[in-house]
C-alpha cells in the first residue's frame, strides 16, 4: 500500500527506515488482543519498532542532524518506507552497527534487559529458569544473563536443545520433563512470558522468598482466548501479588510491560538501550536475525510468527529488493544456471 510522504512536525524527525522488526506481538496487535491497540481497526501500519536515518528536522528539534542513525519504540507504523517520529523518544545507534541487528534488539532484548536488572534485579550467581528459552526475549535472557553470571535453565521443545547449549543454559525439552522437579529447592527467578496454567506450576518450581517475572502472555493469544478472559487473566495475576506482599517468606510475584516501564521511567529506556547498543558496538552480543525480508515477504513473514519455531529475528529492510524483482544474469551457451541470491 502506498501512501503520501510524511512531513516531521514540530519536535519530529522523519526518517527513512533502514531495519523494522516483525515480533510475535504484532500478531497480537492483529488479533485486536493487545492492550494499547485494541481500538483500532483496519487500516494501520504495523511495525513495533524502528532503526532509521534521519532525513528530516521538524521546528524545534535540536541535537539531532540530517544523516543520524536512530531507533524508537512505536508500536504501531514502522514497517514502512519512511515513517515521523518524535526527537525526544529517540535513541542514537553507534555508527557502524547493522540495523537489522540493532532493530531486533529494541524491543525483545531491552524486554530482557529491564526483566533482569530493574524487575527481578538478579544478583551473581542465582539460578535462573527462563520460559520460552528458544524465542526472541528467551534467548536474550539467556545471552544477557550469562552475562551476568547467572546459573540459567531454558524450557523450550527438545529440537531447541543445542541452541539453548550454546546460548549458556540447561535446556529443559517441557514436552518430556518436568520443569517443577529440575532443581531441587527451586529457582531464585523464573521469568515467564508464556502463561500456562495461569503460572501455577511457575509458581511452584522457585524456591521460598523466590520471584516470578510475568510478561507476555502468550499462551493465551495462541488459544486465541476473548478479551474478558484476557482481562481476567490480568486481574488474577495483580490479587496473587496482593496477596503474596505481606507474606514474610513468601515467593514474590512482579508484572513487567515495556511500555509501562518505559511510561513511568523513561530516561531508562534511553539508557538501556544505548547499553545494548554499546555491547552490540563491541560484539558481546550479537541478535541472530532470521531473515531480512522484503515488503513482498511481509505476508509469509506473519504466517511463520504464528506457525512458531524461529530460532531468530526477522527483520524488515524497506530497501532489500523483492525477490520478484531479481533478474538472473545473461549466460554464455553451455554455462551453469545462475541462482538467485538467498535471503541473508
Amino acid at each position: 500500500m502506498s501512501a503520501p510522504l510524511p512531513t516531521a512536525g514540530r519536535g519530529e524527525v522523519r526518517v527513512r527506515v533502514l531495519a523494522s522488526g516483525l515480533e510475535y506481538t504484532d500478531v497480537v496487535i492483529r488479533r485486536h488482543l493487545y492492550p494499547q491497540t485494541m481500538r483500532r481497526r483496519p487500516p494501520f501500519v504495523l511495525g513495533y519498532d524502528v532503526v532509521g536515518e534521519i532525513d528530516q528536522l521538524g521546528d524545534g528539534v535540536s541535537g539531532f542532524q540530517l544523516g543520524d542513525r536512530v531507533a524508537d519504540l512505536t508500536v504501531l507504523g514502522s514497517n514502512a518506507a519512511y515513517r515521523t517520529l518524535r526527537a525526544d523518544h529517540l535513541t542514537r545507534v553507534p555508527a557502524g552497527v547493522d540495523a537489522a541487528e540493532a532493530a531486533a534488539l529494541i524491543l525483545s532484548w531491552t524486554t530482557a534487559y529491564q526483566l533482569l536488572h530493574r524487575a527481578a534485579r538478579v544478583q551473581r550467581g542465582q539460578r535462573v529458569l527462563v520460559h520460552g528459552a528458544a524465542g526472541a526475549v528467551g534467548q536474550a535472557l539467556l545471552v544477557l544473563g550469562r552475562l551476568a553470571d547467572l546459573e540459567l535453565w531454558g524450557t523450550a521443545r527438545g529440537a531447541h536443545a543445542a541452541l539453548i547449549r550454546e546460548l549458556g543454559a540447561t535446556p529443559i525439552d517441557y514436552q518430556r520433563e518436568d520443569f517443577t522437579r529440575v532443581l531441587p529447592g527451586g529457582f531464585d527467578v523464573v521469568f515467564d512470558g508464556i502463561g500456562e496454567d495461569d503460572y501455577r506450576r511457575s509458581f511452584a518450581a522457585l524456591k521460598r522468598g523466590g520471584l516470578l517475572c510475568v510478561y507476555g502472555y502468550t499462551a493465551g493469544v495462541q488459544a486465541q482466548r476473548r478479551l474478558l478472559t484476557l482481562l481476567m487473566w490480568i486481574a488474577r495475576v495483580y490479587l496473587w501479588r496482593r496477596l503474596l506482599s505481606g507474606l514474610p517468606g513468601a515467593k514474590r510475584l512482579r508484572v513487567y510491560s515495556i511500555n509501562v516501564m518505559r511510561a513511568l521511567h523513561p530516561a531508562w529506556f534511553r539508557e538501556d538501550l544505548e547499553r545494548l547498543f554499546g555491547l552490540l558496538a563491541t560484539r558481546a552480543i550479537r541478535p541472530r536475525v532470521a531473515e531480512r525480508i522484503s515488503f513482498d515477504e511481509v505476508v509469509e513473514a506473519h504466517r511463520r510468527l504464528e506457525a512458531g519455531g524461529l530460532e531468530g529475528k526477522l527483520v524488515l529492510c524497506p530497501e532489500l529488493p523483492s525477490p520478484s524483482d531479481w533478474v538472473p544474469p545473461q549466460r554464455e551457451p553451455g554455462a551453469p544456471a545462475v541462482q538467485a541470491p538467498p535471503a541473508t
